[in-house]
């Protein structure tokens, strides 16, 4: 092997949560060093954002100024000496639609890879898990619908008020509790009830919590992982 090892510079819109970005971090590297061996890990550059800006613009619906604070960290990263741009929140996707006039470096967005993995399944319906934009909005579910066929479908209005409090109170803090695994599993068991095949875990730190061993009867499409295996097959291409 030549030295330096060839591959892209992974710049990552971190901080969104620190627990989703360091997950990321880890992730990357694991990969990296699976297919190359030996030392190697990814070559990085994390773009850490506030956390309490973002709970901030998110929770008070303030969008354009979501918008404009990560549009200009993403230009960072780009002058960084980034090769490419991941973000590590499917909520902050909202604000990223026309990335790509922002910023010259490819953009991989959240939804894709998992969206390609339900195709995979041969799955058209598919349940979702995340922050009340996520389960809301239709930013994350018209992609899906638009790009690959699959409809998504999200828990009732008291069941989104409990699936947001435990990321904003608990999983972004690091915190894990038995309780909150309960609470998530008889929604994902209401949203099998409904028809979904599936589910999209469209937090990225819903996984530390949720994990397939707890939903044996339904795959989990983990966001997270989908994503960190993309940019890690575009930095070694």
């Amino acid at each position: 092997m030549t030295r330096p090892t060839k591959m892209k510079t992974i710049g990552i819109l971190g901080g969104m949560s620190n627990q989703a970005t360091s997950e990321y971090y880890r992730m990357i590297n694991e990969l990296i060093n699976q297919r190359l061996g030996g030392w190697e890990i990814a070559e990085t550059l994390i773009q850490g954002l506030n956390f309490g800006n973002i709970e901030y613009y998110v929770r008070n619906g303030l969008w354009d100024e979501a918008r404009t604070y990560i549009e200009a960290k993403a230009k960072g990263a780009e002058l960084g000496g980034a090769d490419m741009l991941i973000c590590v929140s499917n909520t902050m996707h909202c604000v990223l639609d026309n990335i790509d006039t922002v910023v010259n470096i490819p953009f991989i967005h959240i939804s894709d890879p998992t969206g390609r993995a339900i195709k995979d399944a041969k799955l058209n319906k598919v349940g979702i898990l995340g922050t009340k934009p996520v389960m809301q909005a239709g930013y994350i579910k018209d992609r899906f619908k638009q790009k690959f066929d699959i409809d998504v479908i999200s828990p009732n209005q008291a069941e989104q008020i409990i699936v947001d409090k435990i990321i904003f109170d608990e999983l972004v803090r690091g915190k894990i509790t038995a309780a909150s695994k309960q609470a998530y599993i008889k929604v994902c068991e209401n949203l099998l009830s409904a028809g979904a095949q599936g589910i999209i875990l469209g937090c990225t730190e819903i996984f530390l919590l949720l994990q397939p061993k707890d939903l044996p009867q339904a795959p989990l499409f983990n966001t997270t992982e989908l994503h960190t295996k993309a940019a890690v097959e575009l930095a070694l291409s």
